[in-house]
C-alpha cells in the first residue's frame, strides 16, 4: 500500500510546519479496474449500485493497522468490471485519495455478484 502525494504533503504539513490537517475523517475504499497512483488517478468503478463503503480500522500495531470489520460492498446490479486495486478516501465521493494499493488476486465483479474484505485483510502499513 502507498500513500498519495496529497497524504504525504499533508504529513509534512500538520507535523513539520504545525499546519492544521483538517479531520476527523472517515474513510472509505473504492475500487478499480485500473491502477491509481500517487497522484491519484486510476479508473474507479462506477454504476451497478457501485458506491465506496466506510471502513473502520484497528489500533495501530507495529506501524500497521487493518479493517476492523467485513467491508461488504451492495450486490452488483450490473458488471463492474475486473478489480485490480483499491484506494482510501477521506469522502464517501470526490474527496481526497490517502492510500492506494494493488490486490493480491484480481476479481471479476458481474451482476449478482458482492465483492468483500473480510475484516482483517485490508492493511495499511506506514514505513
Amino acid at each position: 500500500m502507498s500513500k498519495t502525494n496529497y497524504l504525504e504533503d499533508a504529513v509534512l504539513n500538520h507535523f513539520l510546519r504545525g499546519v492544521s490537517a483538517g479531520g476527523p475523517y472517515n474513510p472509505y475504499v473504492a475500487l478499480f479496474t485500473s491502477a491509481p497512483g500517487e497522484a491519484a488517478g486510476g479508473t474507479e468503478v462506477s454504476g451497478g449500485s457501485y458506491a465506496r463503503r466506510a471502513c473502520g480500522f484497528s489500533a495501530p500495531v507495529s506501524g500497521a493497522v487493518t479493517n476492523a470489520a467485513d467491508i461488504t460492498y451492495p450486490q452488483a446490479t450490473a458488471s463492474w468490471g475486473t478489480i485490480t486495486h483499491f484506494a482510501i478516501f477521506d469522502a464517501l465521493s470526490g474527496g481526497n485519495m490517502l492510500y492506494y494499493g494493488t490486490l493480491p488476486v484480481s476479481k471479476t465483479v458481474g451482476t449478482d455478484d458482492i465483492f468483500e474484505f473480510l475484516a482483517g485483510t485490508l492493511s495499511v502499513t506506514e514505513l
